[in-house]
């Protein structure tokens, strides 16, 4: 089972957008390349191949949890 890591990422305002992805290392480098060549938009696709477009004038912080696999059952 491929390991998941659950973003939220927190905007200039009281709304928080969180996205599973596979690899944040990947968000963070889209966001980082966006706000270095003043892109206004930092697209990323998160596990469902939505892609998202995020306005990177307008975060205030990103967190990454990596989530362990959830298991079902008695254990």
């Amino acid at each position: 089972m491929a390991k998941t890591v659950t973003m939220r990422i927190g905007l200039q305002s009281v709304r928080e957008i969180e996205l599973e992805v596979d690899d944040a290392d990947d968000v963070i480098a889209a966001i980082s390349t966006a706000m270095t060549a003043e892109d206004p938009l930092a697209w990323v696709t998160d596990t469902k191949e939505t892609r998202h477009g995020i306005a990177v004038d307008k975060l205030a912080f990103i967190q990454v949890d990596a989530e362990e696999p959830k298991m079902v059952g008695f254990g």
